[in-house]
């Protein structure tokens, strides 16, 4: 097992002690569940070379599968549009295989895009809009991606689509045609899928604040032009003194644990404003609606120069996680750029979190 944690350089010191220096000093604390950065982070950066991921790539969804771990990742290029991209790791850590061209688009009117009511959005670059932010999950032999579809100015809603699993290990990029399954005219992100079904039901969950919110379904094709997953996003009064005062939603799919469901999510403390952390839940097996047991302070913070660096300063934003050989991989985009990995033993992990 290589060492993870690699020593900060210079340069990055610097610049996180001038940031803390300006913004309201608050208390550090050392947070026990903290995840190990892999030393040689970024694991994936744009490619000057092909045109379509020249200025981001990060934001990578993951799935397991025969030991491997294949990242669905967002790219953003020369004409300001993001597609997705394609990678994977044999041992979670280092990048193996990296296709040279998209292997996801999202196409303006394809789904039926609202223009009727426009909104004010922008999110780590990709102004020409396209397919944001994957969420990969793999139930019996199919993949499902859950993801944001953005026209580029007037709607931003949450696309589902799904592929056969033969042709998502063979590089087949047999994609079914995306549904758009939140409310037309709303800012919907953050949705993720169980990947299990739960009493014989799909499970969506769409929402984290101010409460979980849940979803089931008896199949994934009963959506159409009228018929959405109707949610509920606001801050929660209820953590008001808490590091996540203001938690923005899931991160990757939930994961399975003796414990219950690990559900890692973002937040924000109004207290150390502009910063996006990570932290993490244990959702009840039988009804994942209800929270046993959450992280007391943040598992993962922008702390390091390629979190800073980029599209939008201090944001690690996680869309993917698995677990390999009793590890707990979770990999995130640092800055709205690039693509990186943090670890952690997932029964210490869990135990901690359990306490």
């Amino acid at each position: 097992m290589v060492n993870l944690l690699g020593m900060p350089k210079v340069a990055a010191k610097k610049i996180k002690a001038k940031k803390i220096t300006a913004r309201k000093k608050i208390t550090k604390r050392k947070a026990p569940l903290n995840l190990k950065r892999f030393k040689k982070n970024p694991i994936i950066e744009p490619d000057a070379k092909n045109s379509w991921e020249s200025k981001a790539a990060f934001n990578p969804g993951a799935v397991l599968k025969d030991g491997k771990i294949h990242l669905i990742y967002r790219a953003i290029g020369d004409n300001d549009m993001s597609v997705f991209g394609y990678a994977s790791s044999d041992d979670g850590l280092n990048i193996k295989e990296r296709l040279d061209y998209p292997v996801y688009f999202h196409k303006k009117g394809a789904t039926h895009l609202s223009f009727t009511n426009p909104i004010h959005y922008g999110s780590g670059g990709g102004g020409n809009g396209g397919c944001e932010d994957p969420r990969l999950t793999l139930i019996d032999d199919k993949v499902y991606l859950l993801y944001t579809a953005f026209d580029g100015w007037g709607s931003l809603r949450i696309a589902l689509t799904s592929i056969g699993l033969g042709d998502f290990l063979d590089k087949k990029w047999r994609w079914k045609k995306p549904t758009l399954i939140s409310p037309p005219g709303e800012i919907h992100k953050n949705w993720v899928m169980f990947p299990e079904k739960i009493n014989g039901k799909f499970a969506i969950l769409h929402s984290v604040s101010p409460e979980i919110l849940i979803d089931y379904f008896d199949n994934l094709e009963e959506f159409d032009d009228n018929d959405y997953v109707k949610s509920y996003y606001g801050k929660s009064a209820r953590r008001k003194s808490n590091w996540d005062n203001w938690i923005r939603g899931a991160a990757a799919p939930p994961i399975k644990t003796k414990y219950g469901w690990l559900l890692l999510y973002h937040a924000m403390d109004d207290r150390d404003p502009n910063r996006y952390k990570l932290g993490a839940m244990i959702l009840d097996k039988k009804d994942p609606a209800k929270i046993l047991y959450r992280s007391k302070q943040p598992i993962l913070e922008p702390d390091e120069i390629y979190e800073n660096q980029g599209f939008k300063a201090g944001v690690v934003y996680c869309c993917g996680a698995v677990v390999k050989d009793g590890q707990l991989f979770v990999y995130y985009g640092g800055a709205d750029k690039v693509t990186c990995v943090a670890v952690a033993d997932l029964e210490s992990f869990l135990k901690k979190l359990h306490v």
